[in-house]
């Protein structure tokens, strides 16, 4: 885990030596100071060496500059160091869920998930900077200071050191009990984020069903359950940080105490003790610094340790090493013996299914809901990898096809549009960011949305809200086409694109539909019946598996499943 952590210096190792380096100056700085204020009292001052005490104290002035500066360095390029780290932790992270398969979306809220890229990775801005700054201050001055404390008075410097182990025993003691305390803090915070995230995104549902105070009463729990964590993550740190102030308050007091028994026995002159007190509040600094220290891992740590739990998750649907790439695609597409279930075997939804689409035909997949329609269709862009057979397309085994070149080919349309926050040109142009303007507006066209955006204010450059809010249905709908136009796959699938319209936008949309279908291997999923009496064949798929097929008339006659199923939509008006 920490050698993970480590590696993320080696980008910036310059920046990071350059801070070590500011910050070895301070501590020598912090160490000659009490050294040299001891032989003003002791030597000079006595002695009546003006042009000596006037010397140090120019030589002084230039340490002190010298160490402001460094304490710039330190303090504002040391911060910037955390921030690349954290810039490049969450970069990575990002990447990773882009490699991702769906099952682990279907698995984990959006908000926890946000809480991780997020806050997580916040607070390890502060351990990357002041982890290693304040480990090498720390040494660098426990050893300084126990040297030179040694040479002034060995008895006195052993009794204060040896309260060192009593420091940190009491801070490891505690450390436990804050690790425990900021991990529960992560997860209740990932728990607000998820429910908030919930809330916003379906308030229009919660406002038509007046249950504006059930959302507030379940966000208020996750609230509470966030303040009690935040409660017992402040107590841990407090018990940490009060102990270790009366600690120090004590061991400066056995300074004052002995030190004048010292002075009084002669054993110690007025400047040594100066010197000492000083030299034991710069011992003190460390213990400070590693208090801090403590806190600062454990937080940063417990985001590190759940940036490392999704780093380490393997996504099962990836590229073999000798994975080919897809081209000149045809769009024959085949399924043989192919089984898949989302639970590793069990409860399987499609079971030994055998299907082969001709390239540019049109083929229809219809059946009551479960039966796997979409779930087929899902196969096809290896969203899901298959449990047994293969899918092939113009022969291929997917499996063996890049990712990357497999998805590139098919285009997707869906019930239920996503639509991006931004305006109508980036969620066109999303089909492929490469196209000119002018190849994005061609693609409107042919979406029959053209005319609908030159009637806005902006046009193409409309805002349309989050997920596309400012528009309707249908119009979301087009632009999602839209989106298909532009990319031009030669594979089209279509899962219920219009079943959530009304009838005259359905047959707009469908007359877009048909366009973008012409030429390309087409698979329709309808519950519609109306909309796919022209396919060249027609799947009945129930959770048998393929009980019928063929064209609408053939299935008509034959008065199956499909019979059924189209006279219950059209009672008395079947042709």
């Amino acid at each position: 885990m920490l050698k993970r952590f480590i590696s993320y210096y080696k980008p910036h190792k310059k920046l990071f030596f350059l801070d070590m380096f500011c910050a070895f100056l301070i501590s020598a700085f912090d160490l000659v100071f009490p050294m040299v204020s001891r032989e003003i009292v002791n030597e000079i001052i006595p002695a009546g060496r003006m042009d000596l005490l006037l010397r140090w104290t120019i030589i002084m002035i230039i340490l002190f500059i010298f160490r402001y500066i460094s304490y710039y360095i330190v303090s504002y390029w040391g911060h910037v160091l955390g921030v690349y780290i954290e810039h490049d932790m969450r970069r990575d992270l990002f990447t990773h869920l882009q490699t991702l398969p769906f099952s682990y979306y279907d698995n984990n809220k959006t908000g926890h998930i946000m809480s991780r890229i997020v806050n997580d990775l916040r607070d390890i801005t502060e351990l990357a900077h002041h982890g290693p700054e304040d480990l090498f201050i720390s040494s660098v001055m426990l050893i300084g200071s126990f040297i030179l404390l040694i040479r002034i008075e060995w008895r006195l410097t052993l009794i204060i050191f040896a309260f060192v182990p009593l420091l940190i025993l009491f801070a490891m003691k505690k450390r436990i009990k804050m690790r425990d305390s900021f991990r529960l803090v992560r997860q209740k915070i990932a728990n607000v984020n998820a429910q908030l995230e919930n809330s916003i995104s379906g308030i229009r549902v919660a406002k038509s069903f007046t249950n504006e105070d059930y959302e507030i009463e379940k966000f208020q729990y996750n609230n509470s359950q966030y303040k009690e964590a935040r409660k017992g993550s402040f107590k841990a740190m407090a018990e940490f940080v009060a102990g270790m102030g009366i600690m120090t308050n004590v061991l400066n007091l056995v300074v004052i105490s002995l030190g004048g028994y010292l002075v009084y026995r002669a054993y110690l002159t007025i400047g040594d003790l100066l010197a000492y007190t000083l030299y034991v509040n710069y011992f003190m600094q460390p213990i400070r610094r590693l208090a801090d220290f403590m806190q600062q891992y454990q937080d940063g740590m417990t985001g590190f340790e759940r940036f490392v739990e999704i780093m380490n998750i393997e996504p099962d649907i990836k590229d073999k090493e000798d994975a080919i790439e897809l081209t000149d695609v045809k769009g024959d597409i085949e399924f043989r013996n192919v089984s898949f279930s989302y639970t590793n075997g069990e409860n399987r939804v499609l079971s030994n299914l055998n299907l082969k689409i001709e390239a540019g035909k049109t083929v229809a997949i219809v059946g009551p809901s479960g039966a796997g329609k979409t779930t087929l269709c899902h196969l096809i862009p290896r969203f899901y990898d298959i449990n047994e057979g293969e899918i092939l397309i113009d022969g291929k085994n997917i499996q063996d096809i890049t990712l990357k070149s497999l998805r590139k080919n098919i285009g997707l349309v869906q019930q239920d549009v996503f639509l991006f926050t931004g305006t109508i040109m980036d969620n066109i142009s999303y089909g492929d960011p490469t196209k000119s303007e002018e190849e994005v507006i061609k693609a409107a066209k042919k979406a029959r949305i053209h005319d609908f955006i030159m009637t806005l204010p902006d046009g193409y450059d409309t805002y349309i809200g989050e997920k596309g809010v400012k528009l309707s249905g249908g119009q979301k709908q087009r632009i999602s086409i839209a989106r298909l136009f532009l990319k031009d796959p030669p594979i089209l699938i279509l899962d219920e694109a219009t079943s959530a319209l009304d009838n005259q936008t359905e047959l707009l949309i469908q007359e877009s539909l048909e366009e973008l279908a012409e030429g390309r291997t087409t698979l329709i999923i309808a519950h519609r019946l109306s909309t796919i009496k022209n396919a060249d064949e027609i799947v009945v798929l129930t959770n048998e598996g393929i009980e019928e097929r063929g064209s609408h008339e053939e299935l008509l006659r034959r008065g199956y499943i499909y019979a059924n199923l189209y006279r219950s939509q059209f009672r008395g008006l079947v042709s």
